[in-house]
């Protein structure tokens, strides 16, 4: 029952190890644009992708309709799937699994580190010493104790950094219309109705939502204006945003503007838009600051990611991947058994 896996945007060694353990070959190697959308996939029972490939509807289709595709898993070592198309996916038999799991604990990290990075001017004053400058007056922070932190989106990531800033004494603001009301009581949290609410409610805010087309320029100028600058304890702390969720989701043209005009105090992004981001009209202030998109690079979530995302693909090869890996729960799999392979 020898299988061909792809690897195309890098996965641990021990990942790659476990399958081919298993007797499956597995590969790494880019492919292009071009022969993505020539169906170079057709060739390949299994693709385990990050966020650099795109597996777009056409992709998807020119490689369903290749005589012979062998084509039945997409892997995303990672949580977010926007950069599959999961309807095509469904339609062309081929189920989709990801590893919702492994990167909690180094994305909450990474979203906690920019807002203490913010608050205490870290960035700024480290850019000050480079260039020779005792930046003491300028680098008056403020605390995150007694602060209004709105989530938009609470899920996994968003409950667990939730539990870290209440624990630093900030006040949890909630938007996220799927989340059970018991979730939010549990956390003696203020739900909002809407996204707006939640910024008019809250000098600092953090992004935990998936891109989509009703997500897609949600924070934009005209959203960040309505952020009140003051604290509920009076301070007058400003206002500041956090993204390590998905890029996209905030207007970085509408966030430069703000933060020109002071309208925003400072904004931290890991993820962007176009990445690399190149000559984002972001990078002229000096209260923007910015991460590779690097929430789930560290050691421990890489190992864990190539655990979790290894073991759903054994199993969907086997035509029984895990329910919690599996995202397209729809799917009619293409392979009802696996066929074994020469």
């Amino acid at each position: 029952k020898k299988m061909k896996i792809i690897v195309t945007d890098g996965l641990a060694a021990g990942a790659i190890k476990a399958m081919q353990s298993a007797g499956h070959e597995v590969v790494k190697k880019k492919l292009s644009k071009e022969e993505l959308a020539a169906g170079a996939l057709a060739d390949w029972d299994c693709i385990i992708i990050r966020s650099a490939t795109k597996l777009t509807a056409a992709v998807i289709q020119a490689t369903a309709s290749k005589p012979g595709s062998k084509l039945r898993v997409i892997a995303r070592a990672g949580v977010g799937v926007d950069n599959v198309d999961l309807k095509a996916a469904s339609a062309a038999g081929i189920m989709v699994v990801n590893s919702p799991l492994s990167a909690t604990n180094s994305v909450v990290e990474l979203a906690l580190a920019h807002l203490l990075a913010q608050a205490r001017k870290i960035v700024y004053a480290d850019r000050g010493i480079r260039e020779g400058k005792w930046l003491k007056n300028e680098c008056v922070g403020h605390e995150l104790a007694g602060k209004n932190l709105g989530f938009i989106g609470f899920g996994r990531i968003g409950q667990s950094l939730g539990r870290v800033a209440k624990a630093l004494g900030m006040n949890i603001h909630v938007y996220d219309p799927f989340l059970p009301q018991a979730v939010i009581d549990n956390f003696g949290a203020t739900r909002h109705a809407s996204v707006p609410d939640v910024f008019r409610a809250c000098t600092h805010i953090t992004i935990h939502a998936f891109l989509s087309p009703q997500t897609k320029h949600m924070v934009n100028y005209d959203m960040i204006k309505l952020m009140p600058g003051v604290a509920p304890d009076g301070t007058k702390c400003g206002n500041h945003i956090v993204n390590c969720g998905r890029g996209g989701i905030i207007d970085e043209v509408g966030a430069a503007q703000a933060l020109k005009d002071g309208s925003l105090g400072s904004l931290a992004l890991d993820v962007f838009e176009k990445e690399p981001c190149g000559k984002s009209p972001l990078l002229e202030s000096d209260n923007f600051q910015g991460s590779p998109h690097v929430g789930a690079s560290t050691i421990e979530a890489q190992n864990r990611v190539g655990a979790e995302i290894s073991g759903a693909v054994l199993a969907a090869l086997d035509g029984a991947p895990p329910m919690g890996n599996l995202v397209n729960k729809d799917v009619q799999p293409k392979f009802d058994k696996p066929k074994a392979r020469m």
